[in-house]
């Protein structure tokens, strides 16, 4: 097996950014989910509820700003910097606690888009944040402003098989919806091998996988029309429910103490479960 794409997500919700390789931190990838829009009163506002955020990107600085741009608009790209001099604001990110405010023109340029007031908020330490040990994390573990876990892996031979459930029907599913930070090819023979992992190690790195990523509606809105629909829901529904929960897809924590001190994946490295 091998790594076949890589992915970040500079801020929470927005569209991804393939990359061909990427930094391993304990709190996951460098540049993934350090920034996030939050409502007036520090609410996590995401694609669940405000489908546009899905056709917003940002492209990471070399200073750590971002350059934020609409897809769908034609409005000049938005210089956003690093808000390392703000005074904290309080969100309700769990285990979270506070953020920093990225300033009034972002927020500006965001509400205009999705017509409510919101703000963008900045991670300044994501040392701070905790995996949540309900969902497998050990009292060291931390995480960005992701939901659950510092990565996500999904599988294309996973996606196959949902295809072939979901039938002739209904076009093939876009990994992109699911939001993976890597996507490997997997063993066709065995979809879903993930799921029983206990450890998987990319190129050089070693990951604790510590559970299957249950799935909400995010993943039924078309990463491009923004349109609604039911899949890949309705078919989890059928044949990945348990615990009352759809799943699909892996959270990992870094093993760093069990990879080299300049932890690098690469898309083509290759991929050992053990």
């Amino acid at each position: 097996m091998q790594v076949t794409r890589l992915r970040v997500y500079p801020v929470k919700s927005f569209a991804g950014v393939d990359v061909s390789s990427a930094r391993v931190l304990p709190w996951g990838l460098a540049d993934d989910r350090r920034w996030a829009v939050v409502d007036s009163d520090g609410r996590p506002v995401t694609a669940r509820e405000a489908n546009v955020l899905l056709s917003l990107t940002a492209a990471v600085r070399p200073d750590g700003g971002l350059l934020l741009a609409d897809r769908h608009g034609g409005a000049a790209p938005l210089r956003v910097d690093v808000p390392t001099g703000a005074a904290p604001v309080s969100v309700g990110h769990s285990r979270q606690g506070t953020a920093l405010p990225a300033g009034s023109d972002v927020d500006a340029w965001l509400s205009l888009r999705l017509d409510r007031s919101v703000r963008l908020v900045w991670q300044p330490d994501p040392r701070a944040r905790p995996v949540n040990p309900l969902h497998g994390g050990r009292p060291d573990d931390r995480v960005s402003l992701a939901d659950v876990a510092p990565l996500l892996l999904t599988s294309e031979s996973s996606l196959t098989q949902l295809d072939a459930w979901t039938g002739d029907d209904e076009p093939p599913l876009d990994m992109v919806r699911f939001r993976p930070n890597v996507v490997v090819d997997g063993d066709p023979s065995e979809p879903f091998a993930e799921d029983a992992w206990p450890f998987v190690q990319l190129g050089k790195v070693r990951f604790r996988v510590i559970g299957v990523c249950d799935r909400c509606v995010m993943t039924t809105i078309d990463p491009r029309s923004l349109v609604r629909g039911k899949e890949p829901i309705r078919t989890l529904a059928k044949y990945r429910k348990w615990d009352g929960k759809t799943r699909f897809g892996v959270w990992l924590v870094p093993d760093l103490a069990a990879s080299p001190a300049q932890a690098l994946i690469t898309v083509g490295d290759s991929v050992v479960a053990a």
